[in-house]
């Protein structure tokens, strides 16, 4: 073999090679973010007092080492785009796992139409995805990204930027049975720094259903979400319809946000999306609370702790606040929420 070609072989390999490496640092880098964030939020928790956990801004409940004030104003200067993805959802709905599902969408189908590794440049990989937690100049840097740009938010609609309804950029809008969420809200909260503990599930559920909890009340969360419901820029959708039927639940969203993909590869995002599979990889992409935010993912699972007098005071709360509403009717609240 001669130098010359041994030279451009080696050339060659290095080229492989360094592609190869910058490939899985780009899809290593968005993880490494998240976990790295919130193992500071929590580090930041266990130095506080209970009662320093939280801080109340416009009336509602907010975790001090995920949010601030100074966010939440600096937050109006984001430019929301007609071609952004939203995904609005109250803790516990079932947030993560949607995540995935758009996100998987998103990297396939700008991988075969743009020939992209991914869903966007190494500065977008480096953001928080929740819209409300992040530093003052998060909104700046969004503002430079190119589409389409990928959003969470646990939010109120009035909550939001403005331009967010102005400029009609899309919502799916993901809603869950409320004694599932809470119940789903009470394990969580246990097992996470950042939030309040609480010595027992009664005491917890005292005060879900007294307005102290963190991003607000449940009720109020449905109701004021539920005068968007119809528009045509939001799609609602229940975590139990996509739960019982995940290919159809899929479809449905790529549709929504005018994603063409072949059903094998919508078949892939299905299973990628799995709660076996996450599970799974949740040590890669949540670190070490891969347990906390991966527990259970089942349906019926208050049934385990709902004593016969909350289950009346959930009833009539529901009764009083979404029933006959269109986000109440999705719900299905007699199917899944009574005894």
């Amino acid at each position: 073999m001669t130098k010359g070609l041994q030279l451009e072989l080696r050339n060659s390999f290095r080229k492989t090679f360094s592609t190869a490496c910058e490939r899985k640092r780009r899809m290593e880098k968005p993880r490494k973010k998240f976990t790295g964030f919130i193992d500071d939020a929590v580090a930041a928790a266990n130095k506080m007092d209970r009662d320093e956990l939280l801080f109340s801004y416009k009336g509602i409940l907010y975790p001090v080492t995920l949010c601030s004030p100074e966010v939440f104003r600096a937050m109006e200067s984001l430019e929301a785009r007609s071609d952004d993805i939203i995904l609005a959802a109250y803790p516990k709905s079932g947030t993560n796992w949607l995540a995935q599902i758009l996100n998987d969408l998103v990297a396939i189908f700008e991988k075969k139409t743009q020939n992209k590794e991914s869903s966007g440049n190494d500065e977008e990989l480096e953001e928080f995805p929740y819209l409300e937690i992040g530093d003052t100049g998060k909104y700046e840097r969004m503002n430079k990204l190119p589409s389409r740009r990928i959003m969470i938010t646990h939010l109120l609609p009035e909550n939001l930027p403005r331009s967010v309804f102005k400029n009609k950029a899309k919502i799916l809008l993901l809603i869950r049975n409320p004694k599932d969420l809470v119940t789903s809200f009470y394990h969580f909260t246990n097992g996470i720094a950042t939030l309040p503990s609480y010595e027992t599930w009664d005491d917890f559920f005292v005060a879900f259903m007294t307005k102290k909890m963190p991003w607000g009340c449940y009720f109020e969360y449905l109701s004021k979400w539920n005068k968007y419901a119809a528009d045509e820029n939001v799609m609602p959708m229940t975590y139990e319809e996509l739960k019982e039927n995940p290919v159809l639940g899929v479809k449905s969203i790529a549709a929504f946000f005018g994603i063409s993909l072949t059903e094998e590869e919508l078949q892939t995002v299905v299973e990628r999306s799995s709660f076996q599979s996450m599970k799974k990889n949740s040590e890669k992409t949540h670190g070490a609370y891969a347990n906390v935010f991966f527990r259970k993912g089942a349906i019926s699972d208050w049934k385990n702790l709902f004593s016969e007098d909350q289950n009346e005071k959930m009833d009539k709360a529901f009764e009083e606040h979404i029933r006959g509403t269109k986000l109440g009717t999705m719900l299905k609240y007699d199917v899944y929420c009574k005894a």
